[in-house]
């Protein structure tokens, strides 16, 4: 076993490619070998999955519609042909792998929920998600309320009655 991780640790290739999660919507920058050239090519798409973590034998999955059809790749997190991946899009996903997004077509392939603002507020939609604030209701919640705002100067926000129905004006 102490072998084996010696090894992954030789062969782990530092890239950083740790900030990006299942959801986003990345450019991963291929090295391409064409004839005696070499050249980078963009591959964008959505990550579908990611596999045995982030190590040496980790791998993510990247799908992309081109021409109505859906295309995988799957890149290895340390493979030496991967310049550099670009996150375009943040996505929030209660799943881990989202294979369902196979079923779907047209744009509906790549829909994800976008978290806006990127890795900052993921992790803090993550602590906050386990320490939820519970509104307070009931009179005595309205009455601090109400004392709050007078406190600060601001009136406080008028009540709305419930219409009474009936036939118009007694005389």
């Amino acid at each position: 076993m102490q072998l084996m991780s010696s090894i992954e640790k030789e062969n782990a290739k530092n890239t950083g490619m740790d900030h990006f999660d299942v959801g986003d919507m990345v450019e991963v920058h291929v090295w391409i070998v064409e004839g005696e050239k070499r050249r980078v090519q963009i591959f964008s798409g959505l990550i579908t999955r990611i596999k045995h973590g982030r190590g040496v034998r980790g791998t993510f999955t990247v799908r992309r519609i081109v021409s109505g059809l859906g295309v995988e790749r799957i890149f290895p997190f340390h493979c030496p042909n991967i310049e550099k991946v670009e996150i375009t899009r943040y996505g929030k996903t209660r799943r881990s792998k989202l294979y369902y997004l196979r079923d779907r077509i047209g744009k509906e392939a790549l829909k994800v929920k976008e978290l806006i603002g990127g890795r900052r507020k993921r992790q803090e939609a993550e602590k906050g998600s386990s320490e939820k604030k519970v509104k307070k209701r009931g009179k005595k919640a309205k009455a601090e309320r109400k004392k709050r705002l007078e406190a600060e100067g601001k009136a406080a926000p008028k009540k709305k009655g419930k219409k009474k129905k009936g036939k118009g004006k007694k005389a």
